[in-house]
């Protein structure tokens, strides 16, 4: 009987996303419905699957498996590191099971061939692990970063999962391992366990589009690899635009931020939050392109907690909303319209802040100031108003 783990209990923070990366969609289905799937329709797993997570993400995690049709055996909540959630995925396993694969949850295009493969190898030797031969040149190299090895590059594989392993056989590897039986090393994966059980690994041939998504640009590849695939349409739009605007009196008593960036003046805006109307007009620019409403929908200003919020804050939740919903910022043009005060001095801050929050390049983010010639409310120095412009386009 063959069970499998998929280990998906780590973050995004190498994509700069504030959850769990496998959570989040590639080509409109999330990352582990597709992962779950390759293993459950290859109709290698009589023993079932079980997919591990971090606890937060353990209901997001169930009724992203069920609506997509899928049945696992159990998801259950990993460990503090990688081996104590495998461990965990393997305790949650078929008692029966005398074959068990370990795969990456953040491996969606692993293929039946490729899984396969580790299966067959695990009955024959005990062990299967996916690699592809390496395509650089390695160096090993000291403490002061000079070369002391070239190692033949004929003999070097990069390991991919699943790991497929005789059941017992992993199991054991894991106890011994939790029983302090490595003396104190860190293992990488799980055919380390296996090597210090003194155990022959054997390798099978992977598939270099068996890539673990890691940074943005994994998913961008990962996304051509599907459509090549005819597993997913592309994208007629990938780029939107959005406009918004805003408004802020100027009263006494308040301080004046505006991008971030605090300006001396007798007098600020009115708002309740630190009423910084160019970052408002952003938001809602942001929101707008994505067809998610404006701020007062999210940020509602009869709700306390956003009473004299940072609306720098405000506009970070903005962007992991975006980042939630397939996409990343292009670039944004601000404009903010006020008499007084003069505001030259504190445009390339106003960027700065910007480009950080918006996690781009400085040069994809322009801020501008402009008065009305004292006509209107701007004019006469009774408020401040901003425009803005924003291009976000699909990750």
């Amino acid at each position: 009987m063959n069970a499998a783990v998929i280990v998906a209990a780590g973050r995004g923070a190498r994509m700069g996303l504030e959850r769990n990366k496998v959570l989040y969609p590639l080509c409109g289905e999330p990352v582990i419905v597709r992962t779950a799937r390759a293993f459950s329709e290859s109709g290698l797993f009589d023993g079932g699957i079980v997919a591990v997570t971090g606890a937060c993400d353990l209901d997001e995690m169930k009724r992203m498996l069920e609506e997509a049709g899928l049945a696992v055996r159990a998801v259950v909540e990993g460990g503090a590191d990688r081996q104590e959630s495998v461990y965990r995925g393997i305790l949650a396993c078929d008692p029966a099971a005398d074959i068990i694969a370990i795969h990456d949850g953040a491996r969606p295009l692993v293929t039946r061939g490729v899984i396969e493969r580790t299966i067959e190898s695990a009955k024959a030797h005990g062990s299967g692990v996916a690699s592809v031969p390496l395509k650089d040149t390695v160096k090993r190299v000291d403490a002061s970063g000079c070369v002391v090895e070239t190692p033949r590059r004929d003999d070097l594989r990069a390991v991919q999962t699943p790991q497929t392993f005789d059941a017992a056989l992993i199991r054991k590897a894991h106890e011994r391992f939790r029983a302090g039986g490595a003396d104190g090393q860190r293992a990488t994966d799980d055919a380390m366990l296996a090597e210090w059980m003194g155990h022959t690994v054997h390798l099978t041939d992977g598939d270099v589009e068996n890539i673990k998504l890691t940074t943005p640009e994994d998913m961008l590849l990962a996304g051509q690899v599907l459509i090549r695939r005819g597993e997913a349409k592309k994208e007629e739009t990938t780029m939107r635009i959005g406009h918004g605007y805003d408004v802020h009196r100027l009263v006494e008593g308040r301080r004046l931020i505006l991008c971030g960036v605090e300006i001396p003046h007798t007098v600020g805006l009115l708002g309740h939050s630190d009423a910084d109307v160019a970052y408002h007009a952003l938001m809602d620019a942001l929101l707008g392109a994505a067809a998610m409403g404006d701020i007062g929908r999210h940020f509602p200003d009869n709700d306390m907690q956003y009473k004299d919020a940072d609306s720098g804050k405000l506009l970070d939740h903005v962007v992991a909303l975006l980042r939630e919903k397939g996409y990343v910022v292009g670039n944004v043009d601000v404009t903010i319209i006020a008499q007084k005060p003069k505001l030259k001095d504190y445009i390339e801050a106003m960027r700065e802040n910007i480009a950080a929050h918006l996690r781009i390049d400085l040069d994809c983010v322009n801020v501008k100031a402009t008065t009305t010639e004292k006509l209107g409310f701007e004019g006469e120095c009774l408020g401040i108003s901003a425009h803005a412009v924003a291009c976000i386009e699909r990750a």
